[in-house]
């Protein structure tokens, strides 16, 4: 079941979930809007392992905005600091970010009841676009979990994005054994 506004805020009010900066009119009927950071990074070589730390290198969006390009991956984050505690959050694209072709996440869509961080967002475009610190680039929808939950995310010995970064975390694959 997804949360609707006033779920979301009593959600809120009871610790459950945590949205800062938390504005209200980002509240949809049932989502919560938020918005590009000022950081983006994009991966240093042209060919990236899975198996290899790859490393990134950071941009600051000017005040006049930054121009995506087609073919590269951009890692950017969101302006909020989430936390979820009882619920499952998503992250998806708004259609009006959708409709300038842009692509917020290639695969991670999904987060995991117990994520406390920003959100790093995948993105590509499909042609050059300039984009804002601050514009509105998704939403968080919150849906309901059935059953207790053993281990939070952010209790996991596995998990590899726990230490909280308002800028924009590279791929962690190379830590998984394969």
């Amino acid at each position: 079941m997804i949360l609707s506004d006033q779920a979301i805020r009593e959600a809120i009010a009871a610790g459950d979930i945590v949205i800062e900066p938390f504005h209200d009119d980002a509240l949809g009927t049932n989502s919560y809007d938020v918005h590009l950071g000022k950081a983006l990074a994009t991966y240093r070589d042209e060919i990236l392992d899975a198996k290899k730390h790859n490393q990134i290198d950071p941009i600051e969006i000017p005040e006049d905005g930054y121009v995506l390009l087609p073919g590269k991956t951009y890692l950017g984050v969101t302006q909020e600091y989430t936390e979820s505690h009882r619920h499952v959050p998503f992250l998806e694209g708004k259609s009006s970010v959708g409709r300038l072709g842009i692509d917020i996440h290639a695969t991670a869509g999904k987060g995991d009841v117990g994520f406390c961080n920003h959100w790093t967002l995948e993105i590509s475009v499909s042609q050059p676009v300039r984009v804002y610190e601050g514009m509105p680039i998704a939403q968080l929808i919150y849906f309901e979990v059935r059953g207790e939950v053993g281990t939070l995310y952010s209790a996991k010995q596995s998990a590899k994005y726990n230490e909280r970064s308002a800028k924009p975390v590279e791929s962690m694959m190379w830590k998984n054994a394969f």
